[in-house]
């Protein structure tokens, strides 16, 4: 059964086939300004030292101070076992570019996992995460022609406040 995990180095392998289909999709070119895009530039992971710093990088960003305009995260990884489905992020706070697009909460499941349901489990598994952290609503954005992301937040009760510009947004009461 998958859930929700920290970062960790046991998802190595897994993750670094996960890469890999994203870059096969064309994700991790500069245009590519998601955390996946990001998580492909950042070539530490493609090492086993490399990887266990890139996993305490993300641990850590849910508690170390974060530079300006950047706000506290936490990075949870969607696995059965040790393999890697997805990841989903909850920021800590908004900043107002994040109140445009981006908002508390984004997510990616790998390309060989979509449509079975865990881009759903796993926004349903960190909503309580995000509660805990004092979040009562969290505000999530997908791109209008993301019809598999709209399902995934409305099927957790995500309710539209506006779709415009290429963007909709949805605020979700954890």
């Amino acid at each position: 059964m998958p859930r929700l995990v920290l970062p960790g180095v046991e998802m190595r392998a897994s993750f670094v086939e996960a890469m890999g289909e994203f870059q096969a999709e064309g994700r991790g070119q500069e245009h590519d300004q998601s955390m996946v895009g990001d998580e492909i530039r950042d070539a530490r992971w493609q090492t086993p030292e490399g990887f266990a710093a890139f996993a305490a990088d993300l641990r850590a960003k849910a508690v170390d101070e974060p530079p300006p305009g950047r706000v506290r995260g936490t990075t949870w990884w969607w696995c059965e076992g040790t393999t890697y489905l997805g990841r989903i992020a909850v920021r800590h706070e908004l900043t107002e570019s994040l109140r445009k697009k981006g908002g508390h909460i984004g997510y990616d499941v790998r390309p060989t996992a979509r449509r079975l349901g865990h881009g759903t489990a796993m926004l349903a598994a960190a909503l309580p995460k995000a509660r805990e952290l004092g979040l009562d609503r969290v505000l999530i954005t997908c791109d209008e022609d993301n019809r598999g992301s709209w399902r995934i937040i409305e099927a957790n009760g995500g309710e539209l406040e506006f779709a415009a510009d290429g963007i909709r947004r949805y605020w979700v009461t954890t």
